[in-house]
């Protein structure tokens, strides 16, 4: 079942910063599948917001608090997620670093925007969370229509004249960016030979490889997860089929090739320009390595979210969601391991950019724009 870390806030109010504040604590919660088949993604939530929350405390908290970070899982379960954000509601927190999967991330937006909470998501990518037009409601990452008209123009460009199939497990977040593709594909003049949604969590996927298969699908872009992307893949080589996989971000975790096996060789996959390359994530990175932690995926932009937040609070001079949310979507750079960064009036990261990443003998790498 699903796992709840609850720190109590002693009955401190989180109000004005000019209150004497020795007992005050700015408590951010992280919201994520911290157990089920996508856990390695909720534990880089984890250990990024909780190094960041060390880094701003060792440096002197935020406006004389200290940073408490509290952990709730939500196993990116919809229903789970809305419970969650109530219990959260619950205890009176107020700044989330939350949700991971669009499909949680949507539904318990709506809980925290009619409560007035913050709500930064550091890897949902369905365009639905922002454009409700909750003023509480932001991320830190890129959105699947950015995403996607990123790696329609490099499909083309390798693929046009082939026989493209298209994948989905019907999440919000797999279809959306699944539909996205699809979408700019056909308008550059591909049509694919497949559309086809999945069920996460089954184990047999050999009468969708044999689909695949039967219509000599040369490339494969799958919207969704890495637990169902490495049996696919497992499951083709054992057919004696091996397309070209595309998929995004998701497959940003170790634990992808631990499914995958040989048979992920090549696989390709978007992902935000790689924050460990930044030069202002160095020491970040330096101090996770000395943990033997590679801090891949999502950690990096998780703690960019608890960086985030504490700058919004000290900007607005005021631990209220909705003044920290209006300093965060001013157009001002604020500082992250990320670099500089900006947000727009809805709360979505502007400019952002992205990698090609292929995978290879147990690790991934960047190949390019």
């Amino acid at each position: 079942m699903h796992k709840i870390v609850l720190l109590s806030l002693a009955g401190v109010a989180l109000s004005a910063l000019a209150t004497p504040s020795l007992a005050e604590d700015l408590t951010i919660a992280v919201a994520g599948p911290m157990t089920g088949p996508l856990a390695s993604i909720g534990d880089q939530m984890k250990r990024g917001a909780e190094a960041a929350a060390a880094a701003i405390n060792d440096a002197g908290g935020v406006a004389g608090q200290k940073i408490k970070i509290v952990v709730q899982d939500d196993v990116c379960d919809p229903k789970q997620a809305v419970a969650v954000a109530n219990l959260i509601v619950g205890q009176q927190i107020k700044f989330v670093d939350g949700h991971a999967c669009s499909g949680s991330s949507i539904p318990a937006s709506e809980v925290y925007a009619e409560n007035n909470i913050l709500m930064m998501s550091p890897a949902s990518s369905n365009p639905v969370l922002t454009e409700k037009g909750h003023p509480t409601i932001l991320r830190l990452y890129p959105r699947d229509d950015a995403q996607g008209a990123f790696a329609a123009p490099w499909i083309v460009d390798h693929y046009k004249g082939k026989k493209v199939a298209i994948v989905h497990d019907k999440s919000a977040y797999g279809k959306g960016l699944a539909t996205v593709v699809k979408d700019k594909l056909n308008a550059a003049g591909i049509t694919e030979v497949m559309f086809e949604g999945i069920n996460p969590g089954d184990k047999d996927y050999s009468a969708l490889v044999s689909k695949l298969k039967g219509a000599g699908a040369d490339f494969v872009y799958f919207g969704g997860y890495h637990p169902e992307a490495g049996l696919i893949l497992r499951q083709a080589a054992d057919q004696g089929y091996k397309p070209q996989l595309m998929s995004a971000d998701a497959l940003a975790t170790s634990e992808f090739w631990q499914i995958s096996g040989p048979a992920g060789e090549g696989t390709l996959f978007t992902f935000p320009s790689d924050p460990q390359r930044s030069p202002a994530a160095a020491k970040a990175v330096e101090q996770f390595k000395a943990q033997k932690f590679n801090p891949e995926g999502f950690t990096l932009i998780s703690y960019g979210v608890i960086q985030a937040i504490a700058e919004g609070v000290q900007k607005a001079g005021s631990t209220d969601p909705k003044a920290v949310a209006k300093a965060l979507k001013s157009g001002e750079t604020f500082d992250t391991v990320l670099g500089p960064v900006k947000l727009d009036a809805k709360g979505d990261l502007k400019d952002p950019s992205f990698d090609l990443n292929r995978w290879s003998e147990g690790k991934y790498a960047a190949i390019g724009k």
